[in-house]
Formats: C-alpha cells, sequence, structure tokens
C-alpha cells in the first residue's frame, strides 16, 4: 500500500528521530512506534501480562489447522497488521462468540473496502482437543467466518495442556480449566482479569465435562509488531466495546483512505 511505501522512506530518513522531535512539539504524547494516538484511558488489571499500546507483541509459531500450514509473527511483521483475540468453540453463553463477532465484521469491512490482504485476523483456540480443522470449520460455517480467505487464520497449540502455557506465558493471559459435570455459568475473575466461567456441557478428551475461566481479549497490532490497541473487555455487558470502533482503529492502522 501506498502507507507502507511513505512509512518506508521515513523509515529511511529516520523516523524515529523526527516523530520524537513532534512528539515534544506536541507535548511528548506522540508514540514514534504508532499510529493511533495514545488511548483516553486504558483498563488495567491485577495481574495481566499481556502487551498494550505502545508494547511489542510476543513472538508466536502456531498451526492453522484448516490451512494446514504454520503462522507466526514474523509473517506479519514489516508486511502487515493483525488483530487477534483468543476463544474456545465450544462456548456455549456467548462471550466467545462475541470476540469472533469483531473479528468477523472486520473481515466483512476488509473485503467490502478492498483492504483484506493488507490485515491478518487471528483467532487463537486454548482448547484444541475439542477445537480440530472440522469442528472449527463447522464453527465458522455456522457464524458465517470464512476460514479459507487468506487473511482469517485460527491458531491451534498442540493440545490443550500446550494451549494453556501458551496462553499464559507468551500471551500473558491467565486460563482456568474448570471440571464440570453441571450446566451451570458464573462469572469470575482470574488473577485481576475480567473473565467468564462457561459451562460448555461438552465431553473432553478426558471423558469429563470442563469449560474454561478466561479473559475477553482483542488486540490490533501494527506492522511493525507494535501493539495499537488492547480491549481486554471485548464482550462485557456491563463495558460493550463498539464493534465499530474496532473497525475504524483498524482501518486507521492499515491505511485505509475514508
Amino acid at each position: 500500500m501506498e502507507r507502507r511505501t511513505y512509512l518506508g522512506s521515513l523509515g529511511t530518513m529516520g523516523i524515529t528521530s523526527v516523530a520524537g522531535c513532534l512528539g515534544d512539539l506536541l507535548g511528548g504524547d506522540s508514540n514514534p512506534d504508532t499510529i493511533l494516538e495514545p488511548p483516553e484511558e486504558e483498563a488495567q488489571y491485577g495481574d495481566y501480562s499481556y502487551p498494550t499500546y505502545g508494547e511489542e507483541f510476543p513472538s508466536f509459531s502456531l498451526t492453522d489447522p484448516i490451512a494446514e500450514e504454520t503462522v507466526s509473527r514474523d509473517d506479519f511483521v514489516g508486511e502487515r497488521p493483525f488483530v487477534i483475540t483468543y476463544f474456545y468453540g465450544s462456548c456455549p453463553d456467548g462471550m466467545c462468540d462475541t470476540l469472533l463477532q469483531h473479528l468477523t465484521r472486520i473481515q466483512e469491512d476488509a473485503i467490502e473496502s478492498g483492504y483484506e490482504d493488507d490485515v491478518g485476523l487471528l483467532a487463537v483456540t486454548f482448547d484444541p482437543d475439542r477445537d480440530t480443522a472440522d469442528a472449527l470449520r463447522t464453527y465458522s460455517e455456522e457464524r458465517g467466518i470464512d476460514p479459507d480467505a487468506g487473511h482469517w487464520h485460527y491458531l491451534r497449540p498442540e493440545d490443550n495442556e500446550t494451549a494453556k502455557t501458551i496462553l499464559e506465558e507468551t500471551f500473558g493471559l491467565p486460563l482456568r480449566r474448570e471440571e464440570s459435570s453441571n450446566n451451570e455459568s458464573t462469572n469470575e475473575t482470574v488473577s485481576g482479569t475480567e473473565s467468564e466461567n462457561e459451562s460448555s456441557g461438552a465431553d473432553g478428551a478426558d471423558g469429563l465435562e470442563y469449560t474454561f475461566t478466561h479473559s475477553a481479549l482483542v488486540q490490533i497490532v501494527n506492522e511493525r509488531g507494535i501493539v495499537e490497541r488492547a480491549y481486554p473487555k471485548a464482550s462485557s455487558q456491563r463495558d460493550a466495546v463498539n464493534t465499530q470502533v474496532m473497525v475504524e482503529d483498524t482501518r486507521t492502522v492499515v491505511g485505509v483512505d475514508e
């Protein structure tokens, strides 16, 4: 895109020093590594360690089970921004559906506006034991997601134990598995991060029903690998995140002309 050419030319001229000078002139609020202005207020939680505005997104390498290919952070840095969330397909109460709906709307806008090749949409499952390629394809069909589009990737760790380690140690998000024999749902908080305990009523590989207490997070990461926005309550009914705000933020980061 033209924006990339422009940024590239600025880089050869010393974009960091130029932006630093502009930041001084504007009161020091500008970040040379980001495109969006700092959020007016960014929610923070007790023990979170996921990257927020202006911080580098961690390196990762996971399998897309539908495309049967490995997807990594390096596939995007220097190439295009990406939007990422974390979910499991057996979620029964709509929390994970809401997270995926944000990305689905961005996908629709990208296709409608012609920037589908300039953004990545990543959905990391932390329940790979149940979220197989076939299960994810069915999940997509039921929700109007096109998983075959080159910009959409489900990311699937090898197994649930590995998924928990990656979610907590790589992405900085707490995760708790709850063994269950009933369909009750409660709202809980893990390590100070707003989460929901969801009872899926589905059997795991070990024959037990289980659910997850997890975070409701969506992040926009620019092509430098720096977080532009972190929406930590992306499915909260009390603090609903406007999907259109995410779409507009994504368009800005991608460099789509209005």
